[in-house]
């Protein structure tokens, strides 16, 4: 199992990011060059949204963390991937069915055995986990709704790491860091004056800035959402659909 200890680097997150489905699928082929760097990616990805239904399902923070961690040592093991299908339609549907069966069937078995199933995801936050999840536990959703939330906060964080890179890579990143902040909000409440300040620039070049970097958002955003779809046609139906989770509480 040591290839869940793979480091990924700058350059395979953004393949990854890229081209969502086409990771998922060459996941599944143990012979590819990037297959240990997809699946440990898949695991980074997805392993908080997993973690935080188990824990809606009223199991202990040490019995969801053993479990997080058993169920992708199985997906592993059993190859569970190679019943992924992209036709099928959306991969965290397929994640969050395949850890429903891995709880009904092999909970006794976890117990059986030793804290972690002998498996340590050891790149994953863990052990952070429980923190997050605290600071999150006033939801009153249920667990299926709390996974989904917690998919798309991964996802528009996934959205923002890109963003983050593209105006490092232009020597541009104390402007995203100052200007991240207006992509909440209406545009009345934007400080752009106090931002003007900041960063040595007129209050119009400001607003241009922030207009750019909302069309930058909303353009990746798609692009994410296309990547994690069977039918990338379905894009605004999957973005009406994710605000409208972000929304519930």
């Amino acid at each position: 199992m040591s290839s869940t200890r793979t480091v990924i680097s700058a350059q395979t997150k953004q393949w990854f990011v890229t081209t969502h489905w086409s990771v998922v699928l060459s996941a599944r082929e143990k012979g590819s060059p990037q297959s240990e760097a997809a699946l440990e990616t898949l695991c980074r990805t997805y392993w908080y949204p997993l973690y935080a239904y188990v824990r809606r399902q009223g199991y202990s923070p040490d019995d969801a963390q053993d479990l997080t961690q058993e169920f992708f040592a199985r997906l592993l093991e059993k190859d569970y991937l190679r019943a992924v299908a992209r036709e099928k339609g959306k991969f965290r549907t397929f994640m969050l069915m395949a850890l429903k069966r891995f709880l009904a069937n092999e909970w006794d078995k976890v117990k059986a055995q030793k804290r972690g199933g002998g498996l340590r995801l050891v790149s994953l936050e863990v052990d952070t986990a429980e923190a997050r999840y605290g600071e999150e536990s006033a939801s009153t959703t249920t667990p299926d709704l709390e996974f989904e939330r917690e998919w798309a906060f991964t996802l528009l964080d996934n959205v923002l790491e890109r963003l983050r890179a593209e105006y490092e890579q232009q020597g541009t990143l104390r402007v995203f860091t100052a200007l991240k902040r207006c992509l909440l909000g209406t545009r009345e409440l934007q400080p752009y004056t106090e931002l003007a300040r900041e960063l040595g620039m007129s209050e119009g070049a400001v607003k241009v800035a922030v207009h750019r970097l909302r069309q930058r958002y909303r353009e990746r955003l798609k692009e994410e959402i296309a990547n994690t779809l069977a039918v990338p046609a379905d894009v605004k139906e999957e973005m009406r659909y994710l605000f409208r989770i972000l929304a519930r509480r």
